[in-house]
């Protein structure tokens, strides 16, 4: 088990640093907003508290809430216009420490390219540092599935995004509040686990650094200059 000095210091050399996306970039759960916004939010929360908790294998999760949500690509648009991005406190402001020091950021998550490239546009993230699902539709913009050659579709996605970064030699840390962020240590060099708008007991008591403030990050990484 690494220590949290030892993450720490992993921390402060990291190359690249990877965000989970909701409940971790940003404070709100993508999906569940776009169930709410289609009038079927409560039904969706439930397989999403499954999903991040970890008692149901990822994929059966997203498959049961996009079958009840059935988003069209109308939908999708309006919902993206309408849904102002609620970052996380203080991570605007860690990204930009990270950017400044010449880390490499990448986006993964289990949600939708669609919903989380706003976000990157925002942050000054480039789109092809987002791994990510495709929601797919038919010609007319109904709901057509998604895209499940994406490693982020099902569990142990994110270990095998963690697997590809790895193969660029540097060193990767992961930042995210469920047990499909936790997977991704290792081969991940370092687990940040981040509770800060939901505390999940699994992450917190496996992650051997867990944080409710970016803050946190933020002071450690400029105490290392």
């Amino acid at each position: 088990m690494m220590s949290i000095d030892e993450c720490k210091t992993v921390w402060c050399n990291a190359d690249i640093v990877c965000f989970d996306v909701d409940s971790t970039l940003i404070k709100d759960e993508g999906l569940d907003e776009l169930a709410e916004f289609c009038g079927v939010g409560e039904q969706v929360k439930q397989w999403t508290r499954k999903a991040m908790g970890g008692s149901t294998r990822f994929r059966v999760a997203l498959e049961n809430r996009l079958e009840i949500i059935k988003p069209s690509h109308d939908q999708v648009s309006k919902f993206r216009e309408s849904q102002p991005i609620r970052f996380s406190d203080g991570l605007e402001e860690l990204v930009k420490t990270l950017q400044n020091k010449g880390k490499e950021i990448y986006l993964v998550s289990g949600g939708f390219r669609s919903l989380i490239e706003p976000a990157a546009k925002l942050l000054g993230i480039p789109y092809e540092n987002i791994f990510a699902n495709r929601l797919q539709f038919y010609y007319n913009g109904d709901y057509a599935g998604f895209d499940t050659t994406q490693p982020t579709s099902d569990t142990g996605g994110k270990k095998l995004v963690a697997e590809k970064l790895k193969e660029k030699n540097k060193t990767v840390v992961f930042i995210g509040d469920g047990v499909t962020d936790l997977e991704s240590w290792p081969p991940a060099d370092c687990f940040i686990g981040y509770g800060g708008n939901i505390v999940r007991e699994s992450v917190k008591e496996k992650a051997p650094w867990f944080i409710t403030d970016f803050k946190d990050l933020i002071t450690i990484l400029q105490q290392s200059s």
